[in-house]
């Protein structure tokens, strides 16, 4: 664990809302100069606190109008059964995040689709057909609401 001050918890909260931020932009909202900044940033990447930028993209408006969660328990567990599992669900490009995890399943996938058929058609030709695979239960996204999460 990184021990932040009240200015890097400055920093992260403005880079959480906008990744796009120039350490320039940041100094003049908080007080620093740009190259008092950009040490600061540079700090908290290179302690691994900020692990890099993602791009956040609007899958409904690119024509995935479906997001389903789906719990996913193996039918064989062990060290090849894991690896092959996770080898060829991350080879599904709708498969947007695997999360290995523990409780009722082994695995939650976020999946995206087009509509409910192309969903279907998603779930019977490919994930159904994943090495290992057992038991699998899908929710639908209704909506969604993105929080940053807290920061020290």
């Amino acid at each position: 664990m990184i021990a932040l001050d009240t200015t890097d918890r400055r920093i992260l909260r403005l880079l959480a809302g906008d990744a796009t931020l120039s350490a320039s932009a940041i100094g003049r909202r908080l007080g620093l100069s740009q190259p008092a900044a950009w040490r600061r940033i540079r700090k908290l990447r290179d302690s691994g606190a900020i692990r890099g930028q993602r791009l956040d993209l609007d899958h409904e408006k690119l024509g995935f109008g479906v997001t389903v969660f789906l719990g996913v328990k193996l039918a064989t567990k062990g060290r090849v059964s894991l690896d092959d599992f996770e080898r060829a669900v991350t080879a599904i490009p709708e498969v947007q995040t695997v999360e290995h995890i523990l409780g009722l399943y082994d695995y939650r996938l976020r999946v995206v689709a087009r509509d409910i058929a192309d969903f279907e058609r998603v779930l019977r030709r490919r994930i159904m057909t994943l090495p290992g695979l057992g038991n699998v239960e899908a929710n639908v996204l209704l909506s969604e609401e993105r929080r940053p999460g807290p920061i020290g």
